[in-house]
């Protein structure tokens, strides 16, 4: 089996390529290196099995010929994390709208089974916990930014479902919670590689708000596991999937765990949400999965909980942080 991975490079997509190779796949990563990194696939360069093209997927004539190349599409480029969003909404809408058209539309002409990576922010400001897959999804006004995000992802899984219907191409929609591991960067705003090297270097950890939002985090080798599994049977097409933990923590609890488990000396500082975005900036108290349906259908569970998470990315960044 050959995997072609848009945003091979990116930190889900490094690991999923691994992952991929481990069990004797073949892997081609097409990316543009806007939001990924080449370091991420660095170690993968001497497998047989691995290859990569760095180029954009909105080049159609390139991923035609990386289409004609693999038999399974998982369609991971996407514009990611808050900041980005909120800074470049132009670019978050054109990259996750156009992209996984000129993806889905490559994989019909050759009717080539996609995995589409969606996210949990399609719920939105919804306060129904835990999220399932079929509850209806409450979108935040259009002059806030920050749902120009969702509301492009959740078109996404609307144009992924429509060509499952209209031309049957075999298509899976994975919707991901917070996946965290090593090798993630916080350059985009996530929070977990962020509050970890602020505390490895003693620099004050800043929250967001008042840091009583909670989340719950999934480990990205769990995520890609499932990914996998949910790709390698045939009863998934048209399905919409939630992907990642259901133990919630709350950030500023996190903080303060992470300060204990690094032996830091950091202080806690608080940051408003207009400070650290922009005005009127929008945020989810809660995000939290309901796992039932993946559960019942590939027996996923999150084996890692949050402390051995934890203690995988700290070991990562102080390696990082030696010279």
């Amino acid at each position: 089996m050959k995997a072609l991975i848009t945003g091979g490079s990116g930190f889900v997509g490094s690991h999923l390529a691994e992952a991929l190779l481990a069990r004797g796949d073949s892997v081609l990563v097409l990316d543009n290196l806007s939001t990924g990194s080449i370091t991420n696939i660095a170690h993968l360069k001497k497998s047989p099995n691995f290859a990569y093209i760095i180029d954009d997927v909105m080049n159609r004539r390139v991923l035609a010929e990386a289409v004609d190349e693999c038999d399974v599409i998982y369609h991971l480029a996407a514009a990611v994390g808050v900041r980005l969003v909120v800074e470049s909404p132009v670019r978050t809408i054109e990259t996750n709208l156009e992209g996984t058209q000129v993806v889905l539309e490559a994989a019909a002409k050759k009717r080539k089974k996609v995995l589409l990576a969606s996210t949990s922010e399609v719920y939105g400001k919804s306060t129904k916990i835990p999220f399932s897959e079929t509850d209806d999804l409450l979108i935040g006004p259009s002059n806030k930014g920050r749902w120009s995000y969702a509301c492009s992802k959740l078109m996404d899984e609307f144009l992924a479902i429509a060509f499952w219907k209209e031309r049957k191409l075999p298509v899976v929609v994975a919707r991901l919670f917070n996946t965290v591991g090593p090798r993630q960067t916080g350059r985009y705003g996530m929070v977990i590689p962020n509050f970890v090297r602020q505390a490895l270097t003693n620099k004050p950890i800043t929250v967001y708000g008042t840091g009583r939002q909670r989340r719950a985090f999934g480990y990205v080798g769990d995520v890609v596991g499932a990914l996998m599994a949910l790709m390698d049977r045939q009863d998934t097409h048209g399905e919409v999937f939630n992907i990642g933990n259901d133990q919630e923590i709350s950030i500023k609890n996190l903080a303060r765990l992470i300060i204990k488990m690094t032996g830091s000396r950091s202080k806690i500082i608080h940051i408003s949400y207009d400070k650290a975005y922009e005005e009127g900036f929008e945020d989810m108290q809660r995000r939290v999965p309901d796992l039932a349906k993946i559960k019942r259908w590939i027996g996923y569970q999150s084996r890692h909980p949050l402390r051995d998470i934890l203690e995988r990315v700290i070991a990562y960044e102080r390696a990082q942080l030696k010279p």
